[in-house]
C-alpha cells in the first residue's frame, strides 16, 4: 500500500514536470530541486525590474537635480559671448534665440522630453554674436570623449581588480603578520590623499624627476592601442591607488569572515593547508561581497574621473563637462552630468544583481 502511494506521487510529478518542460527530472527530489530553482529565477527576474523602476524613478530625480543646480550656476551665456558692451536688448535677443528666455520648468520639460527620445540638444558652443552658428550637436561632442573615458576606466579596472584581490587573499592568508599590516598602511596611506594630490605625485616622480610616462595625456583617435595604453599609464596609476584598498580590504575581510565558519574548521582538521582552505573552500563563498564592491568601485571609477581627467588633461567626459562649465555650455553639462548619474546608477544596479546571485538570502531580508 505505501508502495502505491510512493509510486502515485511519482507518476504525479513526473507528469508536472512534463507539463513545464522540466528536463532530466525524474524522481520527487529532481522536480523540488528544479521547482527552487526555477522559484529563484523568478525572484532574481522581479527583483531586476523592481530595482530597475527604482532606477528609473532615482534618474528622473537626479535630473530635476542637475537642471536646478546648473541653472543656479552664475553668469549668463549670453552675455559671456556678446561681452560686457553688449546691450540689454541685444542679450535678450540672443537669449530668446537660445531658448533661454522661458521659465524652467518648460526649459525642464523641453530637456527631459527629449533626452528620452535619444535628442541631447546642440551645443551653445559656435554661437557667435555676428550670427554665424558653427554649434554641433552634443552627442557628437560626447560620444568619443565617452570612448576615451570608458577606455581610461577599464584599463585601471584590469589593473586593480587583481591587484586588489592579490592583496585582500595574501593578507587573509598571513594574517596579523608584518605582510598584512604593511599592506594595510600602504593602501590606506594612499587612500587618504586626494586624487589630485596622488596625481601630482606621480607625475613629479615618474614624469620629471624620473621621466618614464608623459606628464599630458595626449589621446588622439588613429593613435594605436599601445600607445594609447602608454599615454594613460599616470591616469590609471592614480585611479588604481584610489580604489584599490577598498577592494582589497573588503577581499581580506571577506575571507577572513569565513575562516571561523563550521566547514572551514573540518577542512582544518582534515590536514587541509591554509592556502588550500582560502582558495578553494574561502573564496568561492566570498565572492557575493568581493564581488558587490567591485562592482561599486567600477561606478566610481567612471564617475570619480574628473579630477584625475583635468589634472592629467585626458580628453575625456570629465574634461569636456569641466570645460563647459567654464563656458556656460549649458546642454553639454547638462548632458555630461546627467551621464555620469545614469553610469553610476546603472553600475550600483549590477552591484545589487550580482549580490543577489550570488546571494539568494538577499531577496528575503529579516
Amino acid at each position: 500500500m505505501t508502495s502505491k502511494y510512493f509510486r502515485d506521487v511519482d507518476q504525479k510529478f513526473i507528469l508536472s514536470r512534463k507539463r513545464y518542460k522540466s528536463p532530466k527530472c525524474n524522481s520527487v527530489h529532481d522536480v523540488t530541486i528544479w521547482l527552487s530553482k526555477a522559484h529563484l529565477v523568478n525572484a532574481v527576474i522581479s527583483t531586476i525590474f523592481k530595482r530597475l523602476g527604482l532606477g528609473l524613478i532615482t534618474l528622473f530625480l537626479v535630473s530635476i537635480i542637475i537642471f536646478s543646480a546648473i541653472n543656479m550656476l552664475p553668469g549668463d551665456f549670453g552675455q559671456a559671448v556678446l561681452g560686457q558692451a553688449a546691450t540689454e536688448e541685444t542679450v535678450a535677443v540672443f537669449r530668446k534665440e537660445l531658448g533661454l528666455d522661458k521659465p524652467a520648468f518648460f526649459r525642464y520639460l523641453d530637456w527631459i522630453g527629449a533626452v528620452a527620445q535619444g535628442d541631447f540638444g546642440t551645443s551653445f558652443s559656435g554661437r557667435a554674436s555676428s550670427g554665424i552658428d558653427r554649434s554641433r550637436p552634443v552627442i557628437d561632442l560626447v560620444a568619443p570623449r565617452l570612448s576615451n573615458t570608458l577606455f581610461l576606466a577599464a584599463l585601471t579596472a584590469v589593473i586593480a581588480v587583481p591587484i586588489a584581490l592579490f592583496l585582500g587573499i595574501t593578507a587573509a592568508l598571513w594574517r596579523n603578520s608584518w605582510y598584512d599590516k604593511g599592506a594595510s598602511v600602504a593602501t590606506l596611506t594612499t587612500i587618504s590623499f586626494p586624487e589630485f594630490f596622488v596625481a601630482y605625485i606621480l607625475i613629479l616622480l615618474f614624469g620629471t624627476l624620473w621621466p618614464l610616462f608623459p606628464s599630458l595625456a595626449d589621446i588622439r583617435p588613429d593613435m594605436a592601442m599601445a600607445d594609447r595604453i602608454y599615454a594613460s599609464i599616470l591616469p590609471a596609476a592614480t585611479l588604481t591607488l584610489v580604489i584599490v584598498a577598498h577592494m582589497m580590504r573588503m577581499t581580506r575581510a571577506a575571507i577572513i569572515n569565513l575562516l571561523a565558519s563550521p566547514y572551514i574548521e573540518m577542512a582544518r582538521l582534515k590536514g587541509e593547508t591554509p592556502r588550500r582552505i582560502i582558495l578553494k573552500h574561502a573564496l568561492p563563498n566570498a565572492w557575493a561581497p568581493i564581488a558587490t564592491v567591485i562592482a561599486f568601485n567600477l561606478a566610481y571609477l567612471v564617475v570619480g574621473v574628473v579630477v584625475v581627467e583635468v589634472v592629467f588633461v585626458y580628453p575625456g567626459v570629465g574634461q569636456l563637462m569641466v570645460d563647459a562649465v567654464s563656458s556656460r555650455d549649458i546642454p553639454v553639462v547638462q548632458a555630461c552630468a546627467l551621464f555620469f548619474a545614469a553610469t553610476y546608477i546603472l553600475l550600483n544596479l549590477v552591484a545589487d544583481i550580482i549580490g543577489i546571485v550570488t546571494n539568494p538570502r538577499l531577496l528575503h531580508p529579516k
